[in-house]
């Protein structure tokens, strides 16, 4: 059996949902990150989750890499699109988008300044002009999603499983991140799908 390696409220929240919406046989096992002593150390050098680690042992990591992955066990289904579809680059783009605009260039800065600045000093205004980033990049989702339900086909993909991660993290930005109408359907939506909810009460366990 796959195993899927993630961490309690961390992005790899998306492939766990994926793994639960389409009832795949893969083990999900919980981690420790930033301990120098957690099992993740051993499947991805970086210590980082995601990771899937396949019956042979090959590692996969990577959200971008590992959410097309799952989808791709289970063909057809609606999470995904097939090969040579246009939605299936499209869900692949905002796959992207969201690491990249979102994770990368807004969370993790807001959240670890230190990252970018040995300087304490510097921290708080990393912070502040990462979180005005970081307001512009999910601003850009929220007129997507006005009219819509979900990122690509008015259908439920693995973008979304993907989307719902940070749109949970948004919740806890302040006032200032609360007037998204189209996220926060979004994102009671999102809350309400049964795997959202197991995966939930698997990670709080």
């Amino acid at each position: 059996m796959s195993t899927l390696f993630t961490a309690r409220d961390a992005c790899s929240f998306g492939a766990h949902v994926v793994v639960r919406e389409l009832d795949l046989p893969v083990e999900v096992v919980r981690v420790a990150l930033r301990t120098a002593e957690s099992p993740i150390h051993a499947v991805n050098p970086l210590g980082r989750v995601p990771a899937l680690r396949l019956d042979d042992d090959t590692v996969i990591t990577e959200n971008g890499a590992i959410l097309p992955y799952l989808a791709d066990l289970k063909p057809g289904t609606t999470l995904f699109a097939l090969p040579g579809e246009p939605e299936r680059a499209q869900i692949q783009s905002w796959i992207s988008y969201i690491s990249t605009e979102i994770h990368a260039a807004g969370f993790r800065q807001v959240n670890r300044p230190e990252r970018y600045s040995a300087d304490p000093a510097s921290h708080d205004g990393i912070r502040r002009q990462s979180a005005r980033t970081l307001h512009a990049a999910i601003a850009h989702i929220d007129r997507h999603l006005q009219g819509r339900d979900w990122l690509v086909g008015n259908r439920f993909t693995i973008a979304d499983a993907y989307l719902g991660v940070f749109v949970r993290w948004i919740a806890r930005l302040g006032p200032d991140f609360a007037g998204f109408d189209a996220l926060n359907r979004f994102r009671e939506a999102y809350l309400a799908r049964p795997s959202v909810q197991a995966a939930l009460a698997a990670e709080a366990g």
